[in-house]
Formats: structure tokens, C-alpha cells, sequence
């Protein structure tokens, strides 16, 4: 049987990468905590590590992102965030009030997921939807304050 550790090392040696303590941890960390900040990338290999450099994460969440390992998405105003789900054809769900992102698929089923008007020439291989409102957490605690008696 093998491990996650071994697995991850695996995967790294198959794109092409050297398998290193950082780039290790950072796939971990990730696979972990999908939607992650990369400052909390970086806080979190550091305390599987010790003294890891931020550019060092930085580079290890690049080179993983670069060869497919891992998808970086950036809702508007919210920090890049990571995630190891890659490949397959869905969204995200973004909270309004607290920033929580939440997995959705797509209904279309294949890539890409809207059909552009016009592709001026390229060729599209994927849609990037955030759909955005409210989570039930943050639902839950307005909606005392919400409400009115008559």
C-alpha cells in the first residue's frame, strides 16, 4: 500500500518536476483544504516544514498550477485561491459576506460550459463561472436582524 506522501511524489515525478519537502507539503496542504489562500498555503507548510520561504510556496503553487497538478481561481475581489480538483468541468459558489467557496458542477456536462457568441478565432477549452450570493451560514445569522415585528 501506498501513501499519500509516495502518491504525491508519484505525481510530481510524472509532470515532470523534482519531487521536494516544499512541493510535497504544498500538494498536501491543498489537497487538504480545497479553496485556499495561498498566504494560508504558506502559514500551513510552514508548520509541517519549519522555515519555509513564502517565495519558495509561491513557486511550488506556480509550478504545480503550470503543469495541471492544481487550478487557481480568483474570484473578484477575493485572493487567488487553490485547489487540487483539476480536469473536469466545474464552478464555484462564492459567499458575498464571508468569502466562502463551494464546488459546483456544470449542467452542460462537457467543456466548455456556455457556448460564446463568437470565438474570434480560438479555441475554447474552458469557462471560468463564479456564481455569487449568500451562503445558509450567513443567511442564518441576518435573518434575525431581518426581520420586522408588526
Amino acid at each position: 500500500m501506498t501513501t499519500a506522501i509516495e502518491d504525491q511524489g508519484a505525481l510530481l515525478r510524472e509532470a515532470g518536476l523534482r519531487v521536494t519537502s516544499p512541493r510535497l507539503a504544498v500538494l498536501a496542504v491543498v489537497a487538504s483544504r480545497p479553496h485556499v489562500a495561498a498566504e494560508d498555503v504558506a502559514s500551513l507548510v510552514r508548520e509541517r516544514l519549519g522555515a519555509v520561504s513564502t517565495q519558495t510556496v509561491y513557486d511550488a503553487l506556480r509550478v504545480c498550477t503550470d503543469v495541471g497538478l492544481m487550478r487557481r481561481i480568483e474570484p473578484a475581489g477575493s485572493p487567488a485561491r487553490y485547489e487540487r480538483r483539476t480536469g473536469d468541468n466545474h464552478h464555484h459558489l462564492v459567499c458575498r459576506q464571508c468569502g466562502r467557496i463551494e464546488d459546483v458542477e456544470c449542467a452542460v456536462g462537457h467543456a466548455p460550459c456556455l457556448i460564446a457568441d463568437s470565438d474570434h478565432g480560438f479555441e475554447i477549452d474552458e469557462a471560468e463561472v463564479n456564481y455569487w450570493g449568500t451562503c445558509p451560514e450567513c443567511r442564518a445569522k441576518r435573518a434575525p436582524s431581518s426581520q420586522t415585528e408588526t
